[in-house]
């Protein structure tokens, strides 16, 4: 990588160091501490990331009770969480590139700034408007605090070894951070207010701003390309219309314009981008940041594990609290041995097997595990109870996303030269925000014209209770199917091998 095209590129490094760090006249003491400093700067960074990624959840538990005290209809009720998917993911890729013109130090506290300011919007919201505005300027906000946050971990720790250990911190926090935020929603829904699951982000980004005052260093590139403004029109345009078409879905039928219509407009859009990045002088999305076979599996290994993942933290969410009567708070905790398993497998995924095998073996066995976790979630019944028929499929789900996620994450942003790594982590977070739009949509249509068809077919008075059942199955299987699918891609398409050790990122996979 280099470190001279802008000046923020290694943050917490010496611009100057000619190898290692530690070598040359830096001497040992010096080296502890700029080691200690690189740790301070993923700290700021991970809690910056687990702000974003807790309100793609957060919010869900309160939704009921916002709901209540403000009194919008259940058609509307849906805009809440995809107001912020559809800023979220149609701007995140204009937020990369603008941290690689502008510095990333001053895009992520800019980011910071603006997502505490829309949380409190909208936490003081007295009617549905000003709610759903609220947490579109989150999204819009947070499309420049994740691109920017992940570029400063990939530029940062650029030691083969170091980087494992942060991606693996990084990567657990973006894998865990749902169902920690469907606990702290529950906590702060049941014992404050629905406001709160908000307002918290305040207390998060007061704190992430000091840091990132204290420990980011300042800079902007010294060459400052301009701005591709048709390919990010296209592109934002193009992502809108994806994300909105399958949100439409959920309340449309697939045939109605209002989703198709959507969905083929985004399409095009996305065709006219990528042939419009091959002849830009200063093109948004280098094509190759994509190109690259072990970086363009990764990307979708990304997409399908955010689609599958709202299998588990949605309907399973809803199952605890309508079929088995959990409270908000018993709902959060149930998820709290997944989020454990995940973050132990992301550990020895990304510093003991990724060092030694690569990602071709490790990254479909977890897409594998997560699916046969997923299949195995359609056992459940009413009469299921939770240590011995929830429990279980929560462990084997949690190690296999914490075997596949943070692999995926640092071998799509490894060896992406200092221009492009702003746009390239964006990338990332695009593909797992479009996925999990994409998978929320299409899960809960599925889910829903299961429950239509269990009705209609079943009559008495117990037949809503398992069109339900039928309908989180359905859901289950899908996601199932999705995991599989991203099983045998990776297996496919990742190349075999492990990382070269002379290099200093997990990029170099050798046939």
């Amino acid at each position: 990588m280099s470190s001279q095209s802008t000046a923020d590129a290694y943050v917490g490094d010496s611009a100057a160091a000619s190898g290692p760090l530690g070598a040359g006249p830096t001497g040992p003491v010096q080296k502890t501490e700029k080691a200690n400093h690189r740790w301070w700067v993923l700290g700021v960074i991970a809690l910056a990331q687990l702000m974003v990624v807790l309100d793609a959840t957060i919010v869900n538990i309160a939704l009921p009770t916002a709901q209540q005290a403000l009194g919008f209809s259940d058609g509307n009720r849906q805009w809440i969480v995809t107001a912020y998917a559809l800023a979220f993911g149609s701007l995140l890729l204009l937020g990369g590139r603008l941290a690689d013109l502008f510095g990333r130090k001053i895009v992520f506290l800019v980011g910071v700034v603006g997502f505490a300011g829309a949380s409190a919007l909208a936490g003081a919201a007295q009617n549905f408007e000003v709610l759903v505005t609220g947490r579109a300027l989150q999204g819009m906000f947070g499309a420049l605090l994740a691109p920017a946050a992940l570029s400063l971990l990939n530029t940062t720790f650029t030691d083969a070894k170091e980087r494992a250990k942060a991606f693996g911190i990084f990567g657990a926090i973006a894998g865990a951070g749902g169902g920690i935020g469907l606990l702290l929603g529950g906590v702060l829904t049941e014992h404050l207010s629905w406001r709160w699951t908000l307002y918290v982000n305040l207390i998060i980004a007061v704190v992430a701003f000091i840091g990132g005052m204290a420990f980011l260093r300042k800079g902007a590139p010294a060459d400052r390309p301009k701005l591709d403004v048709p390919g990010t029109v296209m592109v934002v345009a193009g992502l809108f219309g994806l994300v909105y078409g399958f949100s439409n879905a959920e309340t449309h039928h697939w045939g109605s314009p209002m989703t198709w219509g959507f969905l083929a407009a985004g399409g095009a859009l996305i065709g006219a981008f990528a042939w419009w990045q091959t002849r830009a002088s200063h093109p948004l999305l280098p094509l190759r940041v994509l190109l690259d076979r072990d970086r363009g599996a990764s990307f979708i290994m990304l997409a399908i594990s955010g689609a599958g993942m709202f299998g588990v933290f949605l309907f399973l969410t809803y199952f605890l609290q309508a079929s088995l009567h959990y409270t908000p708070v018993k709902t959060g905790l149930a998820f709290l041995p997944m989020i454990g398993a995940l973050m132990v497998s992301a550990q020895l995924a990304t510093n003991y097997l990724m060092p030694r095998f690569g990602p071709r073996p490790i990254v479909p066995l977890g897409m594998a595990m997560a699916g046969a976790g997923m299949a195995w979630l359609t056992v459940l019944d009413l009469d299921s109870t939770y240590a011995a028929h929830v429990l279980p499929q929560l462990l084997v789900i949690g190690l296999g996303i914490g075997l596949a996620l943070p692999p995926a994450m640092s071998v799509a942003t490894a060896g992406i030269a200092a221009d492009d790594a702003g746009v390239a982590s964006a990338a990332v977070n695009t593909m797992q925000q479009v996925g999990g739009s994409i998978g929320t949509a299409l899960l809960n249509t599925l889910a829903a014209s299961a429950a239509t068809s269990y009705m209609t077919s079943h009559k008495g008075a117990g037949a809503a209770a398992q069109a339900q059942l039928h309908s989180y199955s359905t859901a289950y299987w899908w996601s199932a199917a999705l995991f599989a699918l991203g099983s045998v891609l990776a297996a496919l398409m990742y190349r075999s091998g492990r990382p070269s050790q002379g290099d200093t990122t997990v990029q170099a996979v050798h046939m």
